[in-house]
Formats: C-alpha cells, structure tokens, sequence
C-alpha cells in the first residue's frame, strides 16, 4: 500500500471517531466504528477491526494504543482502554453478554446488562483473547493468547487459559540471574529512543 492511499484510508476514517488525538493513522481498508468511540494521540488500527458502542455507551482509548487485524470492541455502557496498550489479532473485549441459561425469556428479547470494563495502561493482550464484562485488567498486565478472562487481573500479572487464571508476575519473584542480566544487557545496550518523541 503506497502513502497516498494510507493517507486517504486515514482522512476516511477520521470522521468516523466522535473524538480524536493527533497523529492518529488508519491505513486500513475496513475499519468499523458506530457509536461513541474516542480516540488517544498516535494510535493505530489494523484491518477488519469493529469498535461499536450503542446508544448513550462509549468506547474510549488512550495514548499509543491500537488494536490489530480483527478486534471486536463493544460497549453498552463503557470499554476503557489506558495508555499503550495492544490487544493482538482477532481478541473480543465487550461489557456486556447474553445470558441464556436459567433465562425463560426468547434470546431476542434479553436485555443484556452491561458492566464496565478498564484495561490498565501498558497492557498487552494476547491473539484470540476474550475480556467479558465487568473485568479490570490492571496496568502492565499480560494476558496469554487465546485466554477467556472473566476476573480481574492485577497490576503487572500474567494470565492464562481457558478460563484464565494468573501463572505468573511480571516483576516478583524474578530470579536474580535473570534481573542481572537485563541489568548487564541494559547498561551495554542502552534503551532505545521513543522514534516519535519530536514530533
């Protein structure tokens, strides 16, 4: 794809966003928004990506963040993402479910009830994930691939599974080689420079 037609699929998709940060691009062909959907600086959308909230809900997405070839986001009330985050290919995140069992009423005429959910700054959600409603997926969390999470996760833990539960943490009980390490490859390689931070 040339720039010009990433420019074009880009301005496209700007109307579409009910609020939108600067340096936001969308070089896909199909993107799918309705609703109230917000939108941070810098983000960005891989194709086939749905972002729908329905009447009087919103779906708001901070700084950096981006979904990838696709995501499914919906809201009936409110799907917050942070800063930074990145729900890989093909995940669903959604506030609200139908619930059919022990539910005498048709499945057309259920009203689903939503319960917000809050994805933590830094996160970084696995390929084919589900986050089902009234979950918080707390800042620098990790979700493994093809997980169903439908509890809370804490700040900085790694989840996994179907259903998922937590198997690990980012930052506790790291062994000390493994910290002396990242020391040693840090001060010879130093960290590198955010690439947009002059613009």
């Amino acid at each position: 794809m040339n720039s010009l037609t990433r420019l074009a699929l880009t301005l496209w998709h700007r109307r579409k966003f009910a609020a939108l940060g600067p340096h936001c691009a969308f070089p896909a062909p199909d993107l799918h928004v309705s609703g109230h959907v917000e939108v941070g600086a810098r983000c960005r959308f891989r194709n086939n990506v749905t972002l729908r909230a329905h009447p009087g809900a919103k779906i708001i997405l901070g700084n950096r963040c981006g979904c990838s070839w696709g995501c499914f986001v919906e809201a009936r009330e409110l799907v917050r993402f942070g800063n930074y985050c990145a729900p890989a290919e093909h995940c669903i995140i959604t506030d609200s479910l139908l619930t059919l069992m022990g539910n005498a009423t048709p499945w057309r005429d259920i009203v689903p009830e939503p319960r917000p959910v809050f994805i933590g700054d830094n996160c970084f959600i696995g390929s084919g994930c589900f986050i089902g409603p009234g979950v918080t997926v707390g800042e620098g969390a990790v979700v493994a691939h093809h997980s169903v999470v439908l509890r809370d996760v804490g700040p900085y833990e790694i989840w996994g599974g179907v259903p998922a539960r937590k198997i690990g943490h980012r930052t506790k009980g790291v062994p000390e080689a493994k910290l002396r390490e990242l020391r040693e490859l840090i001060a010879r390689q130093g960290l590198g420079r955010d690439r947009y931070v002059d613009d």
